[in-house]
């Protein structure tokens, strides 16, 4: 998995971590960076040697271990013994509506 700045394309985190078992929740800490961009791309990559129905990934970003934001995406049927790319574009909300950057210290 990775995210970039989708205008720049610049890689701004990467993890090559295992995240195949459902049960098990990821954390990733991005650098404050990300947070200058208007969009942000993330790609996925992953191989299934099973077909899967329903592929799906829930998100919640966490501060100050509250969830600020939910986000659910859904990738739909996945054929069986493939690989696959899956990205996702994220755009900012309007600056009025972000949280002031003193508040994630």
């Amino acid at each position: 998995m990775n995210l970039r700045d989708a205008e720049t394309g610049k890689v701004l985190w990467q993890s090559t971590e295992d995240m195949a078992d459902p049960n098990v929740e990821h954390e990733a800490h991005v650098p404050k960076s990300i947070l200058k961009c208007r969009t942000v791309s993330r790609e996925i990559n992953f191989t299934s040697s099973e077909k899967i129905e329903k592929f799906r990934l829930e998100q919640r970003v966490y501060l100050k271990g509250n969830v600020i934001e939910e986000w659910f995406f859904e990738f739909g049927f996945v054929i069986p013994e493939s690989t696959n790319t899956w990205q996702n574009l994220i755009e900012a909300a309007p600056e009025s509506q972000m949280l002031p950057a003193s508040l994630l210290r």
